[in-house]
């Protein structure tokens, strides 16, 4: 797996993804920290995030801001975006979409339930 490779693919696809979204949307989310790390840190899976974890959304909701203490942001673990994709390039972005898109998700206060109603499980 080379890193720059799919660091670059990732954020291509991001950009992509959020210059598609509705406009006020889009102008929440560019906002958003997105941040790419490779797998969930040590502390992360200390907190109980599993070590496949293909994304996370940390920090208050969108409705709760400023609330917390640290800001709102996304992080995608490309690594395991990879290897969910099977090292495949399209499957890779298709799954950084859905993965950005759930997170967001997230951000604007949906649950599990309501993003899988949304096709974003």
């Amino acid at each position: 797996m080379d890193w720059n490779r799919i660091h670059a693919l990732a954020l291509e696809q991001v950009e992509s993804t959020l210059a598609r979204l509705p406009r006020e949307l889009r102008e929440r989310a560019i906002q958003l920290p997105i941040v790419f790390e490779r797998v969930p840190s040590p502390e992360l899976q200390a907190e109980g995030i599993e070590p496949d974890t293909l994304g996370l959304f940390t920090g208050p909701e969108f409705a709760d801001e400023p609330a917390g203490p640290l800001p709102p942001q996304i992080i995608l673990f490309l690594e395991n975006l990879w290897d969910f994709a099977e090292q495949d390039e399209e499957i890779f972005r298709e799954e950084v979409e859905t993965t950005l898109l759930h997170e967001l998700g997230h951000y604007l206060g949906l649950d599990e339930e309501g993003l899988a109603g949304r096709g974003l499980d």
